[in-house]
């Protein structure tokens, strides 16, 4: 997997675990969503870059996902997701760039 291909991956999971938890109405649907694209884009990062590169981009994951919270009472739910997803993407692609 490219390294805009597992940027996808971890915003995506952001997005898609909000949509699914707001679209079913069930919050831990939701979090197996953006668990198990998280798991898939943790496994990607040790892949490429290493396990000290999968951990500080995991830690990113999770703070991306609580921020989104603060965020949202700021701006709105969706522009604090999309935020919070966009800047996860970048951090994810620049850390797995090198990649292939």
């Amino acid at each position: 997997m490219r390294g805009a291909a597992v940027a996808a991956v971890a915003a995506g999971g952001l997005v898609g675990g909000y949509g699914v938890a707001r679209w079913t109405k069930k919050r831990p649907l939701g979090g197996v969503a953006l668990a198990a694209a998280g798991a898939v884009a943790a496994r990607e990062w040790q892949r490429t870059s290493g396990g000290a590169a999968a951990a500080g981009l995991t830690a990113a994951y999770v703070a991306a996902f609580a921020g989104a919270h603060p965020l949202a009472k700021k701006m709105g739910a969706w522009p604090a997701v999309f935020s919070v997803a966009g800047g996860m993407a970048l951090a994810s692609w620049a850390v797995t760039r090198k990649e292939g």
